[in-house]
C-alpha cells in the first residue's frame, strides 16, 4: 500500500478485474469522467438526481445519511455551472456517503481532492448553479447509453465507471 492510500483502497475493486469476471453483467460508462476526490477507488448502492444547473437536490441529499452509497447526478453534460462544491463535498464525508459521479462540473477541486470521498464529474467550473431545487430524485438515469437506477451497485476507479445491469 502506498502512503498516499487509504485502509478502504487497499482492499478496493479494480474496475477492469471485475469487469473479467464479471462481463456483461454489467455496463460500462465509456465517457470520460475525471477522477477528483481523495479516494480513488468507490462503489455502493447508487442514488439518482437528474438536475440542470440547479444543486439544490444535490446539497439536500447529500445532507441525509449516505450508508456507503454513491449520488449518481445527471446534469446533461453541463459545464456552465458548477453541482458540488467543497462545503457539499464535506457534507457528503460526513454523512457517509462513498462518492458522488456527476454528468457535469464541480467547483473547489484542490479541497476536494483532500476529503475522504470518491468524486467523478466531467471537470469543473467556478459559477455557482441555481438553488430553485428543479429536478428528479431516485429517477432512472442514462449516461452514455447506461441505465443507472436506484439501488443499482455502481463501482468506480481511475479506469472508470462500471454499473449493474
Amino acid at each position: 500500500m502506498s502512503a498516499a492510500s487509504t485502509p478502504a483502497e487497499s482492499t478496493a475493486v479494480n474496475t477492469a478485474d471485475l469487469y473479467d469476471e464479471r462481463g456483461e453483467e454489467l455496463a460500462s460508462i465509456s465517457l470520460q469522467f475525471q477522477s477528483l476526490g481523495g479516494r480513488s477507488h468507490f462503489s455502493g448502492q447508487a442514488r439518482t438526481i437528474r438536475c440542470f444547473q440547479d444543486n439544490a437536490l444535490v446539497k439536500s441529499t447529500l445532507a441525509t445519511p449516505g450508508n456507503g452509497n454513491v449520488l449518481v447526478v445527471d446534469g446533461g453534460g453541463s459545464l456552465g455551472t458548477a453541482l458540488m462544491g467543497d462545503m457539499i463535498a464535506e457534507s457528503a464525508v460526513a454523512n457517509g456517503w462513498a462518492g458522488v459521479v456527476i454528468n457535469g462540473a464541480i467547483r473547489d477541486r484542490e479541497a476536494i481532492a483532500g476529503l475522504d470521498l470518491g468524486v467523478k464529474a466531467l471537470g469543473s467550473n467556478p459559477r455557482k448553479s441555481a438553488k430553485a431545487g428543479a429536478g428528479e430524485v431516485d429517477v432512472d438515469l442514462v449516461i452514455d447509453g447506461v441505465t443507472i437506477r436506484t439501488g443499482a451497485t455502481i463501482w468506480c476507479d481511475p479506469d472508470g465507471i462500471l454499473v449493474e445491469r
